[in-house]
């Protein structure tokens, strides 16, 4: 029996995209009937049942893997396997959905918290070791894995259209799976601990996750680069990229979670509401971003980004890398290399999705990413990626055997990546559990300032950039770190007329 089974009979039906009431406008209240304990043990049962059995060996179901805590209005959900920096397995994907499930139709819930144990990780990643192993049994470890992929995939979407205020501490290392378990948070907290990455084209794998939706979205080519590369952001430039909504230090988490257990809610108030009071709650913790760590994807390297990762060929990649010149020029010559590490096939999958991606909704993203997932289980470089990396003891590590082995090996205007977009010969559909949608993140605004939205702001009124500086610290009520993420995409995207006001540079 799956968790759609289950949502619809615990409580009433999902509510669809069209239906407003699960983002809870103003004229909604966000009231619910208290989940039955009975129906929540049988939650648990189910949860269990609707992932195939997956040998003991490669996922032991801990009893402990994930704690839980209710405090007040406050839920919190932390991942506690820190020895393995708090990856993601299907024993812990059993505990946390219902629970989930359960929380969200509790009227005593105000506010659920994700966070890691230790002081490494949030999580850093699903289990894919055990992935891999599975995968050199065949078409029936093969299916494991895929059927792992689908709960995950079921988890984050349920996540990313949650009815509750949901908060993610991402806190420590932050990548894959644990991407999955916060990005589509409205509220992101990084620490100065924080080490954000997608690095699934390392292995041989795609961004998945969600990361179809999420990446094309992040302003001009910064998704693009972060997908194919790997490449890792650290600290307060999770913030500044917008990845994070909020950075605070680490040791400033129990209190504000302390805090948040204090809130209360009127019956009434709707979810923009709610989200505000939180807002500013989180922002009573700020203590300053770190001094000296300056914004690390801005300026002419963030120009240099756009110019080279806005192609729409691997082959045009390359190409513009070749022939970056100026401050710019040690940057693209170390990413060619890094391309070059990663998987070739990885590589223009990633590619293609970040240009689909855009145009897809949060419902399809996970749906188009599940039959992507169980191509790349069949796939020779996901377990080879894995083996040589991760599961070898040789030191150092053996470079990964792709197939195709280089980037030049795949002709321009190769169709390699095309079957992974494929439906033909993969899974039948995801089933999602609820049928909640979007097309884009309908609380974003509780994040830091985009260029579109300093774009509008500059094209609309005549303003000079500190009169626009103004506006939006105005706007995000003195914020920390606004000022600085504005100031760098004024100073890269504008220029001064003759008034003295800011203008748009169209490029």
């Amino acid at each position: 029996m799956s968790f759609r089974v289950l949502i619809r009979r615990a409580g009433s039906a999902a509510t669809t995209a069209a239906s407003p009431c699960w983002r809870s406008s103003s004229t909604m209240p966000l009231r619910a009937k208290i989940l039955d304990p009975r129906v929540a043990a049988r939650a648990q049962q189910m949860s269990t049942e609707s992932i195939r059995k997956i040998p003991k060996e490669l996922d032991t179901d801990e009893p402990d893997d994930v704690l839980f805590n209710n405090l007040y209005g406050l839920r919190t959900i932390e991942l506690n396997r820190p020895a393995k920096l708090n990856s993601l397995n299907g024993s812990m994907i059993r505990k946390i959905f219902p629970r989930l499930v359960e929380w969200e139709k509790s009227d005593m819930t105000n506010v659920v918290v994700v966070k890691g144990a230790g002081e490494k990780a949030f999580c850093a990643g699903g289990d894919v070791t055990a992935l891999a192993v599975q995968n050199k049994e065949g078409p029936e470890g093969q299916k494991k894995s895929v059927d792992y992929f689908a709960q995950e995939y079921q988890l984050d979407h349920y996540i990313a259209t949650y009815g509750k205020p949901y908060i993610a501490f991402m806190d420590g290392i932050t990548m894959g799976g644990g991407v999955g378990l916060s990005i589509h948070a409205p509220f992101r907290i990084a620490t100065e601990r924080t080490v954000f990455a997608m690095p699934e084209t390392t292995i041989g794998f795609f961004p998945d996750v969600g990361a179809s939706f999420f990446l094309p979205r992040m302003a001009g080519s910064i998704g693009t680069y972060l997908a194919l590369t790997s490449d890792r952001l650290t600290g307060a430039n999770v913030f500044y990229s917008g990845i994070a909504t909020h950075y605070l230090h680490s040791t400033s988490l129990p209190n504000l979670e302390s805090r948040l257990a204090e809130l209360r809610f009127r019956d009434y108030d709707s979810m923009e509401d709610r989200l505000a009071i939180i807002e500013m709650t989180i922002e009573e913790y700020a203590t300053g971003l770190p001094p000296g760590e300056p914004i690390l994807l801005g300026g002419e390297l963030r120009k240099a980004v756009d110019r080279c990762f806005s192609k729409n060929s691997v082959a045009e990649i390359i190409d513009a890398l070749k022939e970056e010149q100026g401050p710019a020029k040690g940057w693209a010559e170390k990413t060619l290399a890094t391309l070059h590490q990663r998987s070739p096939t990885a590589v223009h999958v990633a590619l293609k999705e970040m240009r689909m991606g855009r145009q897809w909704s949060i419902a399809e993203t996970f749906e188009k990413e599940y039959q992507m997932a169980a191509k790349f289980m069949k796939h020779p470089d996901f377990v080879e990626g894995v083996t040589a990396l991760l599961i070898s003891k040789e030191k150092p590590k053996p470079k990964p055997k792709w197939q195709p082995a280089t980037l030049e090996d795949i002709e321009p205007g190769s169709s390699i990546a095309e079957p992974f977009f494929q439906k033909t010969g993969g899974p039948s559909k995801l089933t999602l559990v609820t049928d909640r949608d979007y097309s884009d993140y309908p609380y974003q605004w509780f994040g830091v300032p985009t260029e579109s939205d300093v774009e509008m702001l500059v094209r609309d009124s005549k303003l000079t950039r500190h009169e626009i500086l103004e506006e939006f610290v105005r706007r995000k009520r003195g914020r920390q770190g606004i000022s600085a993420i504005v100031d760098e995409i004024l100073a890269r995207k504008t220029i001064i007329d003759d008034d003295g006001k800011a203008e748009w540079i169209d490029e």
